[in-house]
Protein backbone atom coordinates (compact mmCIF):
# COMPACT_ATOMS: atom_id res chain seq x y z
CA UNK A 1 0.00 0.00 0.00
CA UNK A 2 1.12 3.18 -0.78
CA UNK A 3 2.56 5.58 1.88
CA UNK A 4 2.49 9.52 1.54
CA UNK A 5 4.90 11.80 3.15
CA UNK A 6 3.99 15.28 2.68
CA UNK A 7 5.93 17.63 5.22
CA UNK A 8 8.24 18.66 2.62
CA UNK A 9 5.32 19.61 0.44
CA UNK A 10 6.75 16.81 -1.91
CA UNK A 11 4.30 13.93 -2.07
CA UNK A 12 5.48 10.45 -2.87
CA UNK A 13 4.40 6.76 -3.48
CA UNK A 14 6.01 3.25 -2.73
CA UNK A 15 8.80 2.19 -4.41
CA UNK A 16 8.67 3.73 -8.00
CA UNK A 17 7.90 7.19 -6.07
CA UNK A 18 6.04 8.74 -8.98
CA UNK A 19 4.25 11.93 -8.31
CA UNK A 20 0.29 12.48 -7.89
CA UNK A 21 -1.24 13.38 -10.43
CA UNK A 22 -3.73 16.42 -10.54
CA UNK A 23 -3.44 19.80 -9.72
CA UNK A 24 -1.46 19.65 -6.46
CA UNK A 25 1.77 21.05 -5.53
CA UNK A 26 4.38 20.24 -8.45
CA UNK A 27 7.71 18.73 -7.17
CA UNK A 28 10.41 20.88 -6.24
CA UNK A 29 7.74 23.69 -4.91
CA UNK A 30 7.32 24.94 -1.43
CA UNK A 31 4.41 25.45 -0.05
CA UNK A 32 3.26 29.06 1.48
CA UNK A 33 1.89 32.38 0.34
CA UNK A 34 3.08 34.11 -2.84
CA UNK A 35 4.74 37.28 -2.88
CA UNK A 36 2.43 39.88 -3.19
CA UNK A 37 2.77 43.26 -5.05
CA UNK A 38 3.86 45.92 -2.16
CA UNK A 39 6.14 42.58 -1.08
CA UNK A 40 7.91 42.87 -4.37
CA UNK A 41 8.14 46.74 -5.10
CA UNK A 42 9.82 46.70 -1.61
CA UNK A 43 12.46 44.03 -2.91
CA UNK A 44 13.30 46.24 -5.42
CA UNK A 45 13.55 49.43 -3.91
CA UNK A 46 15.61 47.69 -1.38
CA UNK A 47 18.01 46.23 -4.39
CA UNK A 48 17.80 49.76 -6.26
CA UNK A 49 19.17 52.13 -2.97
CA UNK A 50 21.73 49.13 -2.54
CA UNK A 51 22.91 49.37 -5.89
CA UNK A 52 23.10 53.13 -5.66
CA UNK A 53 24.29 53.59 -2.25
CA UNK A 54 27.33 55.66 -3.22
CA UNK A 55 25.13 58.16 -5.48
CA UNK A 56 23.13 58.73 -2.81
CA UNK A 57 25.84 59.13 -0.23
CA UNK A 58 27.55 62.20 -2.29
CA UNK A 59 24.00 63.25 -3.12
CA UNK A 60 23.50 63.48 1.12
CA UNK A 61 27.13 65.12 1.07
CA UNK A 62 25.38 67.74 -1.71
CA UNK A 63 23.27 68.40 -0.22
CA UNK A 64 24.17 68.97 3.40
CA UNK A 65 26.77 71.20 2.28
CA UNK A 66 23.53 73.25 0.29
CA UNK A 67 21.31 73.48 3.53
CA UNK A 68 24.54 74.69 6.08
CA UNK A 69 26.12 76.99 3.68
CA UNK A 70 22.92 78.29 0.93
CA UNK A 71 19.73 77.59 2.19
CA UNK A 72 20.26 77.91 6.34
CA UNK A 73 21.33 81.72 5.98
CA UNK A 74 18.83 82.91 3.54
CA UNK A 75 16.72 81.48 6.31
CA UNK A 76 18.28 83.08 9.11
CA UNK A 77 18.30 86.16 6.77
CA UNK A 78 14.75 86.44 6.90
CA UNK A 79 14.32 85.83 10.31
CA UNK A 80 16.77 88.54 11.47
CA UNK A 81 15.17 91.11 9.24
CA UNK A 82 12.17 91.05 11.97
CA UNK A 83 14.70 91.44 14.60
CA UNK A 84 16.94 93.21 16.88
CA UNK A 85 20.08 91.41 17.67
CA UNK A 86 23.66 91.78 18.43
CA UNK A 87 24.11 87.78 18.08
CA UNK A 88 24.63 87.44 21.94
CA UNK A 89 21.85 88.73 23.62
CA UNK A 90 18.21 87.16 23.31
CA UNK A 91 16.65 88.36 20.03
CA UNK A 92 13.83 91.43 20.12
CA UNK A 93 11.24 91.17 17.50
CA UNK A 94 11.07 94.34 15.76
CA UNK A 95 8.45 93.90 13.17
CA UNK A 96 9.52 96.07 10.21
CA UNK A 97 11.52 98.56 12.15
CA UNK A 98 15.05 97.59 9.91
CA UNK A 99 13.59 98.34 6.62
CA UNK A 100 12.44 101.68 7.67
CA UNK A 101 16.10 102.14 9.37
CA UNK A 102 17.61 101.27 6.03
CA UNK A 103 15.53 103.45 4.07
CA UNK A 104 15.93 106.08 5.71
CA UNK A 105 19.42 106.14 5.27
CA UNK A 106 21.26 108.73 2.60
CA UNK A 107 22.99 105.84 1.59
CA UNK A 108 20.40 103.37 0.53
CA UNK A 109 19.06 105.39 -2.24
CA UNK A 110 23.51 105.59 -3.09
CA UNK A 111 23.66 101.87 -2.78
CA UNK A 112 20.93 100.87 -4.99
CA UNK A 113 22.05 103.64 -7.63
CA UNK A 114 25.80 102.84 -7.48
CA UNK A 115 24.87 98.70 -8.29
CA UNK A 116 22.24 99.37 -10.90
CA UNK A 117 25.10 101.35 -12.42
CA UNK A 118 27.87 99.08 -12.23
CA UNK A 119 25.43 96.06 -13.59
CA UNK A 120 24.98 98.55 -16.86
CA UNK A 121 28.42 98.79 -17.17
CA UNK A 122 29.44 95.48 -16.36
CA UNK A 123 26.85 94.35 -19.14
CA UNK A 124 28.97 95.95 -21.70
CA UNK A 125 32.03 94.82 -20.42
CA UNK A 126 31.98 91.08 -18.46
CA UNK A 127 28.98 90.52 -20.83
CA UNK A 128 30.33 91.14 -24.42
CA UNK A 129 33.90 91.04 -24.46
CA UNK A 130 33.59 87.05 -23.13
CA UNK A 131 31.29 86.09 -25.90
CA UNK A 132 34.12 88.28 -28.44
CA UNK A 133 36.84 86.70 -27.11
CA UNK A 134 34.97 83.29 -27.42
CA UNK A 135 34.33 84.29 -31.15
CA UNK A 136 38.11 84.89 -31.55
CA UNK A 137 39.18 81.58 -29.73
CA UNK A 138 36.51 79.28 -32.11
CA UNK A 139 38.63 80.55 -35.03
CA UNK A 140 42.27 80.09 -34.31
CA UNK A 141 43.61 76.90 -35.15
CA UNK A 142 47.11 77.20 -33.52
CA UNK A 143 47.40 77.33 -30.05
CA UNK A 144 43.87 77.13 -28.67
CA UNK A 145 44.56 75.24 -25.48
CA UNK A 146 47.37 77.10 -24.48
CA UNK A 147 44.61 80.80 -24.70
CA UNK A 148 42.04 78.76 -23.54
CA UNK A 149 44.18 78.62 -20.29
CA UNK A 150 45.53 81.94 -20.58
CA UNK A 151 41.66 83.53 -20.42
CA UNK A 152 41.04 81.24 -17.88
CA UNK A 153 43.62 81.60 -15.51
CA UNK A 154 42.55 84.51 -13.87
CA UNK A 155 39.58 82.14 -12.81
CA UNK A 156 41.99 80.11 -10.62
CA UNK A 157 43.67 82.90 -8.93
CA UNK A 158 42.60 83.97 -5.43
CA UNK A 159 40.14 87.20 -5.83
CA UNK A 160 42.47 88.86 -2.88
CA UNK A 161 45.80 88.36 -5.47
CA UNK A 162 43.74 89.53 -8.41
CA UNK A 163 42.58 92.81 -6.44
CA UNK A 164 46.15 93.29 -5.06
CA UNK A 165 47.49 93.24 -8.65
CA UNK A 166 44.75 95.78 -9.80
CA UNK A 167 45.51 97.61 -6.93
CA UNK A 168 48.98 97.97 -7.79
CA UNK A 169 47.88 98.76 -11.48
CA UNK A 170 45.90 101.64 -10.88
CA UNK A 171 47.92 103.08 -8.19
CA UNK A 172 47.98 107.04 -9.30
CA UNK A 173 51.65 107.33 -9.18
CA UNK A 174 53.90 104.66 -10.33
CA UNK A 175 51.24 102.29 -11.46
CA UNK A 176 51.59 100.32 -14.80
CA UNK A 177 48.34 101.93 -16.42
CA UNK A 178 49.20 105.50 -15.86
CA UNK A 179 53.01 104.72 -16.87
CA UNK A 180 51.40 103.61 -20.38
CA UNK A 181 48.76 106.93 -20.44
CA UNK A 182 52.46 108.75 -19.81
CA UNK A 183 54.07 107.29 -22.35
CA UNK A 184 51.65 108.15 -25.25
CA UNK A 185 51.43 111.84 -23.30
CA UNK A 186 48.52 111.82 -22.00
CA UNK A 187 47.70 112.93 -17.93
CA UNK A 188 47.83 110.41 -15.56
CA UNK A 189 44.09 109.60 -14.05
CA UNK A 190 42.96 109.22 -10.74
CA UNK A 191 41.38 105.66 -11.49
CA UNK A 192 40.44 104.92 -7.69
CA UNK A 193 40.31 107.96 -5.63
CA UNK A 194 38.03 110.15 -7.97
CA UNK A 195 34.36 109.97 -8.05
CA UNK A 196 34.47 109.92 -11.76
CA UNK A 197 36.69 106.56 -12.68
CA UNK A 198 36.47 104.39 -9.83
CA UNK A 199 33.20 102.63 -10.66
CA UNK A 200 34.70 102.10 -14.08
CA UNK A 201 37.21 101.02 -12.64
CA UNK A 202 35.53 98.04 -10.42
CA UNK A 203 34.22 97.29 -13.77
CA UNK A 204 37.51 96.69 -15.35
CA UNK A 205 38.72 94.48 -12.40
CA UNK A 206 35.55 92.81 -12.23
CA UNK A 207 35.43 91.35 -15.90
CA UNK A 208 38.97 90.66 -15.62
CA UNK A 209 38.72 88.57 -12.83
CA UNK A 210 35.55 86.64 -13.95
CA UNK A 211 35.60 86.40 -17.90
CA UNK A 212 37.52 83.08 -18.06
CA UNK A 213 34.35 80.73 -17.20
CA UNK A 214 31.64 82.80 -19.22
CA UNK A 215 34.16 82.51 -22.32
CA UNK A 216 34.50 78.84 -21.42
CA UNK A 217 30.50 78.23 -21.38
CA UNK A 218 30.45 80.50 -24.93
CA UNK A 219 33.41 78.37 -26.56
CA UNK A 220 31.57 75.06 -25.85
CA UNK A 221 28.25 76.53 -27.32
CA UNK A 222 30.23 77.79 -30.40
CA UNK A 223 31.64 74.53 -30.84
CA UNK A 224 28.31 72.64 -31.22
CA UNK A 225 26.89 74.81 -34.40
CA UNK A 226 27.18 72.44 -37.33
CA UNK A 227 29.09 73.85 -39.75
CA UNK A 228 27.14 73.57 -42.61
CA UNK A 229 25.41 76.50 -41.70
CA UNK A 230 28.68 78.58 -41.89
CA UNK A 231 29.18 76.74 -45.20
CA UNK A 232 25.55 77.66 -46.47
CA UNK A 233 25.85 81.20 -45.06
CA UNK A 234 29.00 81.52 -47.06
CA UNK A 235 27.24 80.64 -50.18
CA UNK A 236 24.78 83.19 -49.91
CA UNK A 237 27.54 85.48 -49.76
CA UNK A 238 27.18 86.32 -45.63
CA UNK A 239 30.35 87.72 -44.56
CA UNK A 240 31.80 87.18 -40.77
CA UNK A 241 29.31 90.06 -39.00
CA UNK A 242 26.23 88.51 -41.17
CA UNK A 243 26.84 84.78 -40.49
CA UNK A 244 27.16 85.90 -36.49
CA UNK A 245 24.27 87.78 -37.07
CA UNK A 246 22.46 85.25 -38.94
CA UNK A 247 23.83 82.04 -37.57
CA UNK A 248 25.89 82.10 -34.20
CA UNK A 249 23.85 84.51 -32.22
CA UNK A 250 20.29 82.51 -33.02
CA UNK A 251 21.79 78.94 -32.35
CA UNK A 252 23.68 80.03 -29.07
CA UNK A 253 20.39 82.46 -28.13
CA UNK A 254 19.59 80.27 -24.85
CA UNK A 255 23.00 80.56 -23.70
CA UNK A 256 23.15 84.32 -24.61
CA UNK A 257 20.34 84.43 -22.57
CA UNK A 258 21.13 82.05 -19.06
CA UNK A 259 24.37 84.41 -18.87
CA UNK A 260 22.92 87.59 -19.16
CA UNK A 261 20.47 86.50 -16.00
CA UNK A 262 23.64 84.97 -14.15
CA UNK A 263 25.46 88.36 -15.17
CA UNK A 264 22.94 90.27 -13.80
CA UNK A 265 22.43 88.28 -10.56
CA UNK A 266 26.23 87.75 -9.69
CA UNK A 267 27.34 92.10 -10.25
CA UNK A 268 24.18 92.98 -8.33
CA UNK A 269 26.00 91.08 -5.43
CA UNK A 270 28.81 92.68 -5.96
CA UNK A 271 31.22 93.34 -2.67
CA UNK A 272 35.08 92.08 -3.16
CA UNK A 273 35.71 94.62 -5.57
CA UNK A 274 34.75 97.83 -3.39
CA UNK A 275 35.86 96.59 0.08
CA UNK A 276 39.39 95.62 -1.12
CA UNK A 277 39.89 98.21 -3.71
CA UNK A 278 38.02 101.57 -2.75
CA UNK A 279 35.91 101.19 0.77
CA UNK A 280 32.87 102.36 -1.09
CA UNK A 281 34.59 105.74 -1.66
CA UNK A 282 35.41 108.39 -2.28
CA UNK A 283 32.77 109.97 -1.49
CA UNK A 284 30.37 107.19 -1.53
CA UNK A 285 30.39 106.14 -5.13
CA UNK A 286 30.99 102.49 -5.02
CA UNK A 287 28.78 101.97 -1.90
CA UNK A 288 27.25 98.92 -3.11
CA UNK A 289 24.26 97.17 -1.73
CA UNK A 290 26.04 94.04 -0.66
CA UNK A 291 28.77 96.50 0.75
CA UNK A 292 25.78 98.80 3.06
CA UNK A 293 24.83 95.30 4.11
CA UNK A 294 28.63 94.33 4.89
CA UNK A 295 28.87 98.12 6.74
CA UNK A 296 25.44 97.82 9.11
CA UNK A 297 26.44 93.72 10.19
CA UNK A 298 30.46 94.68 10.74
CA UNK A 299 30.85 98.54 11.33
CA UNK A 300 27.75 100.33 12.15
CA UNK A 301 27.42 98.85 15.62
CA UNK A 302 26.44 95.11 14.61
CA UNK A 303 22.63 96.16 13.06
CA UNK A 304 22.65 92.53 11.77
CA UNK A 305 18.84 93.14 11.22
CA UNK A 306 18.90 96.20 9.16
CA UNK A 307 21.55 94.39 7.23
CA UNK A 308 19.39 91.31 6.94
CA UNK A 309 16.44 93.52 6.05
CA UNK A 310 18.78 95.13 2.99
CA UNK A 311 19.38 90.74 2.36
CA UNK A 312 15.66 90.43 2.12
CA UNK A 313 15.24 93.40 -0.31
CA UNK A 314 17.87 92.50 -2.89
CA UNK A 315 17.13 88.70 -2.56
CA UNK A 316 13.02 89.93 -3.54
CA UNK A 317 14.51 92.03 -6.32
CA UNK A 318 16.65 88.98 -7.63
CA UNK A 319 14.06 86.81 -7.55
CA UNK A 320 11.58 89.10 -9.36
CA UNK A 321 14.47 89.67 -12.09
CA UNK A 322 14.95 85.88 -12.37
CA UNK A 323 11.60 85.25 -12.70
CA UNK A 324 10.53 87.77 -15.29
CA UNK A 325 13.61 86.58 -17.08
CA UNK A 326 12.54 83.00 -17.02
CA UNK A 327 9.21 83.65 -18.26
CA UNK A 328 10.25 85.80 -21.45
CA UNK A 329 12.95 82.89 -22.06
CA UNK A 330 10.04 80.17 -22.31
CA UNK A 331 8.02 82.69 -23.94
CA UNK A 332 10.58 83.31 -26.80
CA UNK A 333 11.84 79.79 -27.01
CA UNK A 334 8.88 78.57 -27.47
Amino acid sequence: MAERTVATGIATTGPDRRAPEGPGPRPGWRLGPSPGPSRLGRTRLGQAVRRNLTAYGFMCGALFCFTLFAWYPMVREFILAFQRTNLIDPPEWVGLENFRTVIRDPAFGQAWWNTIAFTLLALLCGYAVPFAVALLLNELRHARAYLRFVVYLPVMLPPIVSVLLFRWLLDPGPGLFNQILDFFHLPPLAWLDSADTALISLVLVSTWMNMGTATLIYLAALQNIPSELYEAAELDGAGVFAKIRHVTIPQTRLILLLMLMLQIVATMQVFIEPYMLTGGGPENATVTVAYLMYQYAFVYGGNYGAGGALGMMLMIVLLVFAAVQLRLTRDNTR
